[in-house]
């Protein structure tokens, strides 16, 4: 085996992204990092380093085990990296699936039925007029 691998290609070989594509467009958008220095694609690394991958709203750690450049298969992912992402990024995952969409900011996305609806409300109501008004259009 090598002694080093591209960073790329050891994220996709490792089956943290989908696709090398994915992988070197996550290097390029400063989404993965070695103690807290954006990698470019090209980057070497080996045996030891401590890799992190920003997927929002998480960020996992990685160690590489093997510098590996071809895809495995996934039971022998364990030889390949170990998984050293804190406790505390796990719970920051749970939250966001239990809040799921009830965090929406408003004017992101599409609107719910209740705000269609009153939304229609707003549009057909006929506006009130309070008190008495007399304009006395005659000039004095």
């Amino acid at each position: 085996m090598n002694s080093e691998a591209r960073i790329d290609k050891w994220l996709w070989a490792a089956r943290i992204f989908k696709t090398r594509t994915v992988a070197a467009a996550a290097c390029k958008k400063g989404q993965v990092s070695i103690d807290g220095v954006q990698l470019k694609a090209s980057r070497m690394i080996k045996a030891g380093d401590v890799i992190s991958v920003r997927k929002s709203p998480v960020t996992y750690s990685f160690r590489v085990l093997q510098p590996i450049e071809r895809r495995v298969g996934a039971k022998l992912i364990p030889e390949v990296l170990e998984n050293v992402t804190t406790p505390d990024q796990y719970e920051i995952l749970e939250m966001s699936k239990i809040s799921g969409f009830v965090n929406r900011a408003k004017g992101t996305g599409r609107p719910t039925k209740k705000d269609r609806r009153s939304l229609e409300d707003f549009q057909n109501e006929v506006p009130e007029f309070y008190g008495d008004f007399e304009f006395d259009l005659e000039d004095e």
